[in-house]
This record gives structure tokens, C-alpha cells and sequence, in this order.
């Protein structure tokens, strides 16, 4: 993809999160999957880390190189003509400045980084670590004059046996990542609670962005709780698995 297009896509991406509270960006995994989301109405993607790898009978969890993950996800921008978003797990141990390089080569335009290190034992990076990555990244999209979005999620609730417990060091965490440039942040984990999501959408001034169900959940709801940015990890991949079962299931032996 040339470079005005990735620009231009990745400018829209900008605009498109002002223009809708929340956005709604449905995880992708393939070409077919991009397709049918756009064929639905929506006009930008995500392509989840969980579901390509699923996908391409591989492990999450970084399960994947960098550059396997690049040649998996180029096909898929490629088919659709909006923004895509790329989850990148923690980076795949990559430099920021590469990560930047290697995505918008590919023609993506937004990015996903955690805080879980998983191809270094699963370590949780500190909040000064995980924010200088971030700020990394801004920097080197900065240098390269591509607006990429870049959603910083941390995962301290998920790792927590109570999320209550650590939300001051999550908040704190999360305003650490809008410091350092992220245009979103993602706490991972706490979809299900009103009261921990109102409290971290209150406390940065960027987008929040929320895991949902598209089936269990209701977009009213994250609308009411002031979340500003909404994606499926693997639950779009579940549902349609569970979907698919039913469809199938009268008719195997």
C-alpha cells in the first residue's frame, strides 16, 4: 500500500473516533471475516491476535513471529478499503520503531500493545516500561508523518485475583499510557463491571476501549458507561463458533 493511502486511512481512523462514541471496530481474522464486517456497515477493523492465530493453527500469546503475523495481516488490509487495526500483542520483541515500520508497511493504521510480555515468560512490564514502549511508538509513527492510532491496554485486572484491589495502580497505569502519547487505552477484563469501568473512563481523557460479546453484551450500556472504543477480541470468532455448531450439529452422524 502506498504511503498516501496509509496516511489517509490512518487519518480517518482519527476521525472516526471522534465521530462515534463508542466505535465499534470488530475483531477480523481473515480476509472473509474483513469482508463480511464490511459488508455489515463498519467503517474500520481490528484483526485480533486470537483469532488469526486461531485462524492459522497457531498459539496466542505471541505464538506467532512478527513476521509471520505481517504476512498474515497484509492479505486482509489489503481486501478492504477503511482502516485497519492491528493487535500486536507486547510487540513480538521488536524495537518500537519497527513495529511502526513493519505495520504501516503492511497498511495498517492503528495498533494494539500489551503489557504482558509472553515471549518473556509472561512477565508484566512496569508501568514506567510499558509506558516508554508506548511512547516509542508514537514517536517513531511521529518520525514516519503516519497518524497511527496506538491503543495501549494493560493487564492488570486480568492478572488480578480482585480487580477492585489494583484499580489505583491500574488508573495510574492507564494515565501513564495517555502521557506517553496512546490515543486509547484498553483495561482488559472488566467488561462486566459498571463500577470499574465508569471509574477508568473517568479518570483519562482519551477513549476507553471495552472487550464485549456482539451477542451477550448491549452497546447501549458501554455507551452509558463512557466507553469510547469497543472491540471483540476472540468473542466475534466464539460466537460464530458456537453459531456454527448449531447450524451443524442435525446434521452429523
Amino acid at each position: 500500500m502506498d504511503l498516501r493511502t496509509t496516511v489517509e486511512r490512518a487519518q480517518r481512523l482519527k476521525r472516526l473516533h471522534s465521530e462515534y462514541t463508542p466505535l465499534v471496530l470488530p475483531t477480523v481474522w481473515d480476509v472473509w471475516s474483513a469482508r463480511t464486517a464490511v459488508d455489515a456497515g463498519f467503517p474500520a477493523l481490528t484483526i485480533g491476535s486470537h483469532p488469526l492465530a486461531d485462524s492459522r493453527g497457531a498459539d496466542d500469546h505471541e505464538g506467532q513471529t512478527f513476521e509471520e503475523v505481517l504476512a498474515a495481516v497484509r492479505p486482509i488490509i489489503a481486501a478492504v478499503d477503511i482502516p485497519v487495526s492491528v493487535d500486536l500483542e507486547a510487540g513480538y520483541g521488536q524495537k518500537p520503531e519497527d513495529v511502526i515500520a513493519g505495520l504501516t508497511e503492511a497498511g495498517g493504521v492503528g495498533l494494539n500493545i500489551e503489557d504482558t510480555v509472553h515471549s518473556d515468560g509472561g512477565r508484566v512490564r512496569s508501568t514506567t516500561e510499558h509506558a516508554s514502549y508506548i511512547a516509542g511508538l508514537r514517536a517513531a509513527a511521529d518520525d514516519a508523518g503516519i497518524p497511527v492510532w496506538v491503543n495501549g491496554r494493560t493487564d492488570l485486572f486480568l492478572h488480578a485475583e480482585d480487580a477492585t484491589a489494583v484499580l489505583d495502580e491500574a488508573i495510574e497505569r492507564l494515565r501513564a499510557l495517555e502521557q506517553a502519547g496512546a490515543d486509547s487505552v484498553y483495561p482488559v477484563g472488566i467488561q462486566d463491571n459498571d463500577d470499574l469501568l465508569t471509574a477508568v473512563t473517568g479518570a483519562v481523557a482519551i477513549p476507553v476501549n471495552s472487550t464485549a460479546h456482539p451477542v451477550k453484551h448491549d452497546l447501549e450500556r458501554f455507551r452509558r458507561l463512557g466507553v469510547g472504543r469497543i472491540t471483540y477480541g476472540p468473542l466475534l470468532q466464539f460466537a460464530m463458533t458456537d453459531a456454527m455448531k448449531g447450524i451443524l450439529g442435525p446434521w452429523a452422524p
